[in-house]
């Protein structure tokens, strides 16, 4: 089994997503960035774009988000967002 991330998707007015990952991809202002598991701490600015999630069992979840940041430690992402929606 593969190693699992805690990820948590938020914008200013709501919780978006919240679950178990394999990987997540999001576009910074520096390019895409992909995370798995053991990845290092990170802490990133978000471009507008998609954030995808893989979950365990395969599931794609896609969030649009615009403007923010994302940030990765022991295992777990948090992406903050301005405005963020799944699409």
């Amino acid at each position: 089994m593969a190693a699992i991330l805690n990820v948590t998707i938020v914008s200013a007015s709501q919780s978006v997503w919240t679950g178990e990952a394999v990987q997540l991809s999001a576009r910074t202002v520096e390019g895409e960035i992909g995370i798995l598991a053991g990845h290092e701490p990170i802490l990133a600015i978000l471009a507008p774009g998609e954030v995808r999630v893989t979950t365990p069992d395969g599931e794609q979840i896609t969030a649009k988000a615009d403007d923010g940041f994302l940030s990765v430690e022991h295992d777990t992402v948090t992406v903050v967002s301005r405005d963020a929606e799944l699409v």
